[in-house]
């Protein structure tokens, strides 16, 4: 069985992140789920939400906007329509994004109410992981 798992996260605009981890759990279509080495083979849709990547004594997160995840037993790809590294993220941007969609939201006057309601749950995310940019804590 293996030891480590191989988490690739990848977006059409490129590999966002590959390295080795111990754990990982991401936000699937029916909720969140774990991944550890071993793990039987499954594939997924995933949601909006946060990949969380623990290796060692430390966590760090992802950002991914939906997508797929294949997980065997010693490898996680996720195919996500866009990904972001926490660290990477630009919070003044993020909280920009969220009072706009809830502005749309309020509004409520000729929009699609999907796609807003998407925007803001983006930018929810993105905001709480900004939040714990570069702040890998340890476990």
């Amino acid at each position: 069985m293996a030891e480590k798992l191989t988490l690739e996260v990848v977006s059409p605009y490129g590999l966002v992140l590959k390295e080795e981890v111990d754990e990982v759990v991401a936000t699937g279509s029916e909720g969140e789920f774990g991944v550890l080495p071993g793990h039987v083979p499954l594939v997924t849709t995933l949601k909006i939400g946060m990949l969380v990547c623990k290796k060692g004594g430390t966590v760090s997160y992802v950002f991914v906007n939906s997508g797929y995840a294949e997980v065997n037993e010693d490898r996680v790809l996720i195919l996500a329509d866009s990904a972001e590294r926490a660290e990477d993220i630009d919070v003044e941007r993020a909280k920009n994004a969220m009072k706009r969609a809830e502005e749309r939201l309020r509004k409520q006057e000729e929009i699609d109410f999907a796609r807003a309601q998407a925007a803001l749950d983006r930018a929810i995310i993105r905001v709480q992981l900004a939040e714990k940019k570069g702040h890998q804590k340890s476990l």
